[in-house]
C-alpha cells in the first residue's frame, strides 16, 4: 500500500513521462527541420509550441517537487520494466512501470498536447 496521495503521485509520474516526452519531441522537431517537406513552417510551429508547453509544465512540476520534498529516481531497467524510487516526505517507495505502459502513457501525453494546441486555435 502506498503513503504517497494521488495527486501528488500524479505529480511525481509527470516527472517521469515529460521528460520523455521532449526527447520525442526534440528528435521529431530534428526530422521535421531535415525532411523534404513543402512547407515545414505550420510542423515546427506546432512541436515547438508544444515543447514550450511542456518545458512550462515541467518547470511547475519540478518547483512542487522540490516545495513538498518529493524526489524520483530510476534504479532499475530490464526489458520489461523499469523501477523508480519515489521519495514522499522522507518516505522511500519503489514502483515498477511496465514498460510498454511507460511508451503508450508517452504517446498518450504526446497526442493531449498536440491536439490541445491544434484545437486552441
Amino acid at each position: 500500500m502506498t503513503r504517497i496521495p494521488d495527486d501528488d503521485r500524479d505529480i511525481m509520474e509527470k516527472a517521469i513521462y515529460l521528460p520523455m516526452v521532449l526527447i520525442i519531441l526534440n528528435r521529431d522537431l530534428t526530422i521535421v527541420e531535415n525532411s523534404p517537406f513543402k512547407l515545414k513552417k505550420p510542423y515546427l510551429e506546432l512541436i515547438e509550441e508544444t515543447i514550450k508547453e511542456i518545458q512550462k509544465e515541467l518547470t511547475e512540476v519540478k518547483k512542487y517537487m522540490k516545495q513538498n520534498n518529493l524526489k524520483v529516481i530510476k534504479t532499475k531497467r530490464d526489458d520489461a520494466f523499469t523501477m523508480y524510487l519515489f521519495i514522499y516526505k522522507g518516505y522511500e517507495e519503489n514502483h515498477n512501470y511496465f514498460n510498454p505502459r511507460i511508451r503508450n502513457k508517452v504517446q498518450e501525453l504526446m497526442e493531449s498536447y498536440l491536439l490541445k494546441r491544434h484545437l486552441s486555435r
